[in-house]
């Protein structure tokens, strides 16, 4: 095995290996590094998550090769459905209205996840599973980067070290980049319930005053549901019974889709804003979730992720083109200066959420009432709405035209 490369990529998740197959025709020699094996990433109890993937999202997938071989298994979000319990207020979208096939669609992320990795194994990268991080020290001309694997310690250095290895990256870690850490003081409960009417392809978003219920569609009558208690509520309902469980969740939920069933265990994640004050150190990038972690209400975290993917891979083919330096300063400081507008402009939007439909202040929950209201009579504001749930707002970069 080589011990020089011009790009590791630490992480064979989602981001890593985006990135790797955005670059698969770049010419860029790249080895991809994983502590777990292919069998522990498969069998990983995160690979029940149901991901909501903005049209931008698809898009950018669409032009890695990476779509066709999972839209039979991804369910279109044809209609968004936002409301306010308790208050009159609704805001409806639907794809037709914004000449769309869908808004979105909804996969288990385990679906696409494996698609890509088999994908990535038919491409010309090293791969380096079971084998951990353990030392980073960036150079003049290099970063020097030590593993470990099995017993046995290796030595590797490239121009580029992007660190693609989720919330609790080793690279963020070692790298010593703070996070800036604010804390919900909420929980959410995750599950899955079939209904006995059909949800027509409808996400539907349900604000109360403890929190955003979402249930997006994963088939017929199937709904993945992130709902959102208060750190109270939700240590009571997980310690309660299925039928305890159930039964507050139809009330706050309604009855829109008729009566509901669990069909899923219930897993409950404490939520926080986690955001790393550096992308960069030396000649190391994170992307991804190892940078950001954000509240489910606008599902926004994965496709945030995809855009950092897809900037990088833009942006390196270009320097590669002009035989330049991948890990050159100037380089990486342009990336993180690019990132940061979608960061502030996503995580501001998912923060505002939170704290106005989290809310049961009497003047605050009349004026997001009367938002909802003529938002659903604005067809401007509808569009623009749309196009940011979407993942439309502002242009892509286009990918693998190299």
């Amino acid at each position: 095995m080589q011990n020089h490369y011009d790009l590791i990529i630490v992480g064979a998740g989602l981001a890593g290996n985006c990135l790797a197959l955005a670059l698969k025709n770049s010419g860029l020699n790249i080895a991809i590094v994983e502590a777990a094996s292919r069998e522990q990433l498969r069998d990983s109890p995160a690979g029940d998550r149901a991901l909501a993937l903005a049209a931008g999202t698809v898009q950018l997938l669409q032009s890695l090769g990476a779509w066709d071989g999972v839209a039979d298994k991804a369910n279109a979000i044809k209609h968004i459905h936002i409301s306010d319990r308790g208050h009159f207020g609704k805001t409806r979208l639907s794809a037709t209205e914004q000449n769309v096939d869908a808004l979105g669609y909804v996969i288990a992320a385990r679906d696409i996840e494996e698609y890509l990795a088999d994908l990535v194994a038919e491409i010309a990268v090293t791969r380096l599973y079971e084998t951990r991080v353990v030392g980073l020290m960036s150079g003049q001309e290099a970063i020097n980067v030590s593993l470990k694997q099995n017993k046995q310690s290796l030595n590797l250095t490239a121009q580029l070290l992007v660190g693609a290895d989720g919330g609790q990256s080793t690279v963020r870690k070692l790298l010593d980049i703070p996070q800036q850490i604010k804390e919900y003081g909420q929980t959410a409960l995750v599950t899955s319930v079939q209904s006995t009417m059909p949800n027509l392809h409808t996400a539907y978003e349900r604000f109360t005053d403890q929190g955003p219920l979402a249930l997006l569609p994963i088939a017929a009558k199937q709904a993945s549901v992130v709902w959102t208690r208060s750190q109270e509520q939700a240590e009571a309902l997980m310690a309660g019974g299925e039928a305890e469980f159930l039964a507050e969740l139809q009330a706050c939920f309604g009855y829109r889709l008729g009566a509901l069933k669990l069909i899923a265990p219930r897993r409950a994640f404490p939520l926080s804003l986690i955001r790393a004050e550096s992308m960069v150190s030396g000649r190391a990038v994170i992307v991804g979730n190892a940078v950001h972690q954000l509240h489910p209400v606008a599902g926004q975290g994965f496709n945030l992720g995809i855009r950092d993917v897809a900037q990088l891979a833009d942006m390196l083919i270009r320097q590669h083109q002009q035989q330049a330096d991948l890990g050159a300063a100037d380089l990486l400081t342009l990336f993180t200066k690019q990132r940061q507008q979608d960061h502030s402009k996503t995580i501001g939007f998912t923060n505002n959420v939170v704290r106005i439909f989290s809310n049961d202040w009497l003047p605050v929950a009349a004026l997001r009432n009367t938002g909802l209201a003529l938002l659903d009579h604005l067809p401007f504001a509808k569009h623009l709405l749309a196009q940011h749930a979407m993942g439309l707002a502002d242009p892509l970069p286009k990918l693998n035209e190299q």
